[in-house]
C-alpha cells in the first residue's frame, strides 16, 4: 500500500468516497439479486410439484382401471401447459402405462413413494406417487368396504419441466443487477469527483499559488474561502508571501545599492588602472631615455684607460647601472607577458648550442662562488622559441647558482615517459625548498631567503618569468625539491627530428670588428643621440647622426649609403622609425639594414616591428646586445639591390 502515499489529495478523496459506495452497492445488488433468483427458483418448483399432483389425482382412476387410452388423452391435454416437456406414468411395478412429450433419458427414471424433484441440465424433473383416494364415509353399511380399501401406491407420475424460461429470467435479473451496480458506480464516482473538488480544490489552489510564489511571482495571493484549517492555511500562505515579497524587495534594493557601489569602485579602479598605465608608460619611457644614454656612456667610459681608483669607480657605476637595467628588463618582460604582447616564434631548435651559450655566460659566476657548472651533451631538437627557451634556462641556472652554497649544478636532458617529449632539467644540491613554499616561489618579488631585499640575491622575478614563458610556449614546468638536499627544475617540450644546419656565408669583415662600418643614427633625445654616437665612434664606426628625419635624409643625400640604420621608434614631426626606414629604403634603392630602439613598452611597437621584419631593442639598450646584433646583421647576406 505504499503506492497510495504517492497519490495526490484529490485521488485520496476519490478513493475514500468511492470505495464504501462501491462496496455497499456490490453487497446490496448481490444480496437482492440472489434473493430474487431464489424466489423464482422456489416458485418454479412449487408450480411443478402442484402440476404433478394435479396429474396424479386426475389419473388415479385410469391407472387403477389400467385404461391407457384415458391416460394418454389426459397426458396430451396436460402437455399443453407452459414449460412442460414431457409426462410419463408407470404402474407400481415400474411398467410404463402412458407417455406424452419428451422425457429426458439423461437420468434414470426412479419410482418413489413420496414426491420429490431433481435437476439435471436444463430440465427440472418431478416425481409424484399416485395413491388411491381414501373414502371417509361414516356409514356402517360401508364399513366393510372402508376396511378393505388398500393404501398401496398405484403408480408414479413423472413430469419434466424446461428450465429455459427460468434461466432467462435469472439472466435478466443478473444483468439488471450489473447495470444497477454500474449505475451506482458511475454515480458514486461522479459524486466523489464533485465532493473531491469541493474538498481538494482549495488545497490545490494553495499548492498552485505556493508554486508560483516559489517561481518568483511573489505578488501572488491565495483566495481565502471556507473556514477552519483551509482558511488558516490560505491566510498563512498569504502572510508568508507578503513577508517574502518584502524581503525580496529589500534584498533587491540592497543588491542594487551594492552593485552601484561596486560599479562605481570598478570604474574608479579602471580609471586608476588607466592612469597608472599611462604613468608607468610615461615614467618607463622617460626613465629609459637617460638609462639608455647612461649605459652607453658607461660602456664608452669603460673602454678607456683610467687609474685603478677611477677604474674601480667605473666598475661600481656600471654594476649599479646593470642592476637598474636588469630590474627594468624583468619588469618589461613581466608586463609584456601579462599583456600578451610577446608572440613566440616556435621552430625546430637544437638544444646543444643553447646549453653551450648558457655555460659560457654563467661559468665565471659559478667559479666565483666555488661551484661546478656541468652540462651533459644533448643532440636532441625540440619545438620551441630558441630565444625564450634560452631565457627560461638562464633564469633557472641563475637561480640555482644564487641559492647553492657549495657543490655543483648540472644541466641535463632526458626523455619523458614513452612519448615524444624531452625534459631539460637544472639540478643543484643547494638549500632546497619546503613543500608549502614550492608554489609561492613562482610569484613576483618572492624571495624566501632575502627578507632584507639584498640586490645580490636577485629581484624575485626570475621564476615568475619562467612560469609565464613556459605557459606561453606550452611547455610543462616541474619542480622536485627537499630542504638540505637540493632542487630539480624541469622544462618539458616536444621533441622533433633534427634539421640540416644552415649554410653560413663567410664574411669579408673580421669577426667582432665594426671598423669603418657606416651607421646612420636617428634619435630625438639629445642625450641618447650623443651617447650612441660616441659609443659607435669608439667602436670605429662612421656615424651620421640627426635628431629629425628630414635632417638625416638631407645629411645622407648625395653621400655613401649607410650599412646600418639605428633609429628611435617615436620621433618628432609625427614620424615613426618604421616610416623613416621605408623612406630611406625607397630613396637608396636597396633593402637597408635597420634597428629600432624604443623606450615604449606597449605591444604596438613590437607588433609593427615584427610585421616589418625589423629587430626592436628596448631602452636601455645594453652595448653588448647592440654590438652582437650589428655583427649578426653584417655577417648575414648582403642587402638586395632593390628595396
Amino acid at each position: 500500500m505504499m503506492w497510495i502515499h504517492a497519490w495526490g489529495i484529490r485521488a485520496r478523496v476519490l478513493l475514500v468516497a468511492v470505495i464504501p459506495a462501491i462496496t455497499l452497492a456490490v453487497f446490496m445488488t448481490a444480496y437482492y439479486t440472489h434473493s430474487r433468483i431464489s424466489d423464482l427458483e422456489e416458485a418454479y418448483r412449487d408450480r411443478g410439484r402442484a402440476f404433478a399432483r394435479q396429474i396424479a389425482a386426475a389419473t388415479e382412476y385410469a391407472v387403477f382401471s389400467n385404461n391407457r387410452e384415458d391416460l394418454r388423452r389426459l397426458l396430451d391435454g396436460a402437455l399443453s401447459e407452459e414449460d412442460v416437456r414431457g409426462i410419463l406414468i408407470d404402474d407400481a411395478a415400474g411398467r410404463e402405462l402412458a407417455r406424452s412429450g419428451i422425457i429426458s433419458s439423461e437420468v434414470a427414471l426412479r419410482s418413489r413413494q413420496q414426491s420429490f424433484d431433481e435437476v439435471f441440465g436444463h430440465t427440472l424433473r418431478f416425481y409424484e406417487p399416485i395413491l388411491p383416494t381414501r373414502l371417509d364415509v361414516d356409514l356402517l353399511a360401508f364399513d366393510d368396504v372402508q376396511q378393505g380399501t388398500s393404501t398401496r401406491q398405484l403408480g408414479t407420475v413423472i413430469v419434466d419441466l424446461s428450465r429455459t424460461r427460468l434461466d432467462a429470467r435469472r439472466n435478466t435479473l443478473l444483468w439488471t443487477g450489473l447495470v444497477a451496480l454500474l449505475l451506482v458506480l458511475v454515480g458514486s464516482v461522479l459524486l466523489a469527483i464533485r465532493m473531491s473538488q469541493g474538498v481538494s480544490q482549495p488545497i490545490r489552489n494553495v499548492a498552485e499559488a505556493v508554486g508560483r510564489i516559489g517561481a518568483g511571482r511573489l505578488h501572488e495571493r491565495v483566495a481565502v474561502r471556507g473556514g477552519g484549517s483551509l482558511k488558516r492555511l490560505a491566510i498563512g500562505v498569504n502572510d508568508m508571501a507578503e513577508r517574502l515579497q518584502g524581503a525580496h524587495e529589500d534584498m533587491t534594493r540592497r543588491i542594487a545599492e551594492a552593485t552601484a557601489e561596486l560599479r562605481a569602485r570598478k570604474e574608479e579602479a579602471e580609471r586608476a588602472d588607466i592612469a597608472k598605465s599611462r604613468f608607468l608608460a610615461a615614467a618607463s619611457h622617460d626613465l629609459r631615455q637617460p638609462m639608455h644614454a647612461l649605459g652607453l656612456f658607461i660602456a664608452e667610459l669603460s673602454g678607456q684607460d683610467h687609474p685603478p681608483a677611477t677604474h674601480r669607480l667605473v666598475r661600481q657605476i656600471a654594476a649599479s647601472a646593470e642592476a637598474m637595467e636588469n630590474l627594468l628588463d624583468s619588469l618589461l618582460d613581466i608586463s609584456r607577458l601579462d599583456a600578451g604582447a610577446l608572440q613566440p616564434n616556435i621552430q625546430p631548435t637544437p638544444l646543444q648550442p643553447i646549453l653551450d651559450r648558457i655555460v659560457n655566460d654563467f661559468h665565471i659566476w659559478a667559479e666565483e662562488r666555488h661551484l661546478r657548472l656541468r652540462v651533459r651533451p644533448c643532440q636532441h631538437w625540440i619545438d620551441t622559441d630558441p630565444l625564450l627557451f634560452e631565457r627560461i634556462l638562464s633564469n633557472l641556472v641563475s637561480n640555482a647558482i644564487r641559492y647553492t652554497d657549495h657543490g655543483s649544478i648540472l644541466i641535463a636532458c632526458r626523455p619523458e615517459g614513452e612519448g615524444d617529449r624531452l625534459r631539460v632539467e637544472v639540478r643543484d644540491n643547494g638549500r632546497g625548498i619546503e613543500a608549502d613554499a614550492q608554489e609561492l616561489i613562482f610569484q613576483e618579488f618572492v624571495q624566501l631567503d632575502n627578507p632584507e631585499r639584498a640586490r645580490s640575491k636577485g629581484l624575485g622575478l626570475g621564476l615568475a618569468i619562467v612560469r609565464r614563458l613556459t605557459q606561453l610556449l606550452d611547455h610543462r614546468l616541474s619542480l622536485r625539491s627537499r630542504p638540505g638536499v637540493g632542487s630539480v627544475f624541469g622544462v618539458s617540450a616536444r621533441r622533433v627530428a633534427p634539421e640540416a644546419p644552415a649554410v653560413v656565408i663567410p664574411a669579408d669583415r673580421q669577426p667582432g670588428s665594426l671598423q669603418d662600418v657606416s651607421v646612420a643614427v636617428l634619435d630625438d633625445d639629445p642625450l641618447a643621440l650623443d651617447s650612441l654616437t660616441s659609443l659607435l665612434s669608439a667602436w670605429g664606426c662612421q656615424v651620421t647622426a640627426a635628431a629629425m628625419p628630414s635632417a638625416l635624409i638631407d645629411a645622407l643625400t648625395g653621400g655613401a649609403r649607410p650599412d646600418i640604420l639605428i633609429t628611435d621608434y617615436r620621433l618628432q614631426e609625427h614620424h615613426t622609425g618604421l616610416e623613416v626606414i621605408a623612406n630611406l629604403r625607397g630613396a637608396f634603392g636597396y633593402q637597408l639594414r635597420a634597428i629600432l630602439i624604443s623606450g615604449d613598452t606597449a605591444s604596438e611597437p613590437l607588433e609593427r616591428a615584427r610585421a616589418a621584419g625589423v629587430p626592436l631593442l628596448h631602452k636601455p639598450v645594453r652595448p653588448a646586445k647592440l654590438r652582437a646584433l650589428m655583427q649578426r646583421m653584417l655577417t648575414a647576406e648582403e642587402p638586395d639591390d632593390e628595396a
